[in-house]
Order: C-alpha cells, then structure tokens, then sequence
C-alpha cells in the first residue's frame, strides 16, 4: 500500500543543536530506502520532509516513521495518509441516462 507522509516541524525546534540527530535520521532514512520502503523523498517549499512509503498499512508506516531520530527526539512529527488510486476519470466513462 502507498502511504504519503508528511513532516512537520515541533515549533521551537533548533536544528543548529541537533547535528548528531540529523546524521543519525540520514542514516534511518537511507537504510529506509535500501528496504524499498522509503519509495520516494523531498523537501517541499518550507523544507518539510516528504515521502511515498510502501507498507503494508497505515498503521505500519505510523509504526516505522516514529521510529525516525527526528520524531524519537521530538522534533518533528509525520501527517500520514493512504493514496488510493485515482478513479475520477471514471467519470469520463459513465453512461448518461
């Protein structure tokens, strides 16, 4: 199943301070990616952290996400969510009556 999460910051977190927990939530993430459970990873505008993951289910991914450096420190927390396939274009198909 494809989760998206997306991070956000705990306000008053001071990046500056938390050199050591970066390093080790690269570390987390790459092993993550060597997995195939991190698909894929950005930053977004405000440099937030996003990702496609692959897991079995919500729940999983809530599961391995709070596992990250940076949320077991407080820093961050993840907004998870399921993508589902697309089925507006089922629309185009329907038969008028």
């Amino acid at each position: 199943m494809k989760i998206l999460a997306i991070e956000k910051e705990i306000e008053g977190t001071n990046w500056k301070e938390a050199t050591d927990i970066l390093r080790a939530e690269a570390e987390a993430v790459y092993e993550l990616i060597q997995k195939n459970i991190i698909r894929e990873i950005y930053f977004d505008d405000l440099h937030n952290a996003v990702m496609i993951l692959e897991c079995k289910d919500k729940q999983e991914a809530k599961d391995i996400l709070g596992r990250l450096p940076i949320v077991k420190h407080g820093l961050s927390i993840f907004r998870v969510s399921t993508l589902l396939p697309y089925s507006g274009l089922e629309r185009l198909f329907e038969v008028r009556r």
